[in-house]
């Protein structure tokens, strides 16, 4: 009999857990933040507006009675990054998870776009990926545990025309992921990657009912739309104890899409 199998640790549970999403107010990263509050998690989060980021924790705070607070930080620059996380640890003592899912898409032939909006798709979605993750990293080094998970997407593993600036910075973050699992695995620092395919987000809205949304869906197995509480599952897996040897890992939460 393997006792390690006996009942004991909830492999699910995240009472006593502590957690910082970027881009937290809105989309898949309020959708993940009422995840993580729902198995028990403290959250903060964090995004350019203060109204907003109040809003969005009040409402997750009468939702589900944990600890639920926002701070307005502009992830890619590095003195408010660092502060983001100087202000989680003083606030809750610990940093335990990170979730980096602060990001934006510029659309269109790349003759149509400007050297400043392939830019500026990189700066939000690599560079403060990488600043976010690199202010959490003294604290989860210190306590010798953490987990890190980054927004990629289905669209950092397949092409998509007119999506350059998008795929670029997606391609990007899965391979940070990558090379930052192998450096921070000897700390206890668990990083990996969620791929989301088509959900209808706000990012998304104004294609919803266009031809190419519908190529889009045609593509996938289940030819819809994900629901935001459909991303839930995946991040409150790998928060948790169920994703305890997952490490680099990139996981597709994408309705079929790179089955094919």
């Amino acid at each position: 009999m393997n006792k390690e199998l006996l009942p004991g640790i909830r492999q699910f549970d995240l009472t006593g857990k502590t957690a910082v999403i970027t881009g937290g107010s809105k989309g898949l990263g309020f959708a993940m933040a009422a995840g993580l509050a729902s198995a028990g998690a403290d959250v903060m989060l964090v995004n350019r507006n203060a109204a907003e980021g109040q809003a969005s924790a009040a409402a997750l705070g009468e939702s589900y009675g944990t600890r639920i607070i926002a701070c307005a930080a502009d992830i890619t620059n590095v003195e408010e990054a660092d502060g983001m996380a100087a202000f989680a640890a003083e606030t809750f003592g610990k940093i335990d998870i990170l979730i980096n899912s602060a990001g934006i898409n510029i659309r269109g032939a790349i003759d149509a776009l400007s050297p400043a909006d392939f830019n500026h798709v990189m700066n939000v979605n690599v560079n403060g990926t990488w600043l976010s993750s690199r202010a959490v990293t003294p604290y989860m080094k210190q306590q010798k545990s953490g987990r890190i998970i980054n927004l990629a997407s289905t669209l950092g593993l397949v092409g998509l025309e007119n999506r350059t600036p998008y795929t670029s910075s997606k391609g990007a973050v899965v391979q940070m992921t990558r090379a930052l699992a192998l450096e921070l695995a000897p700390f206890n620092i668990l990083v990996n990657a969620i791929c989301p395919g088509p959900f209808l987000t706000e990012m998304n809205l104004p294609m919803a009912d266009s031809e190419e949304a519908r190529k889009i869906l045609n593509t996938t197995a289940l030819q819809r739309w994900g629901n935001l509480r459909e991303i839930q599952g995946a991040a409150i897996f790998l928060s948790s104890e169920a994703a305890s040897y997952m490490v680099g890992s990139i996981l597709t939460v994408d309705g079929g899409w790179t089955a094919r």
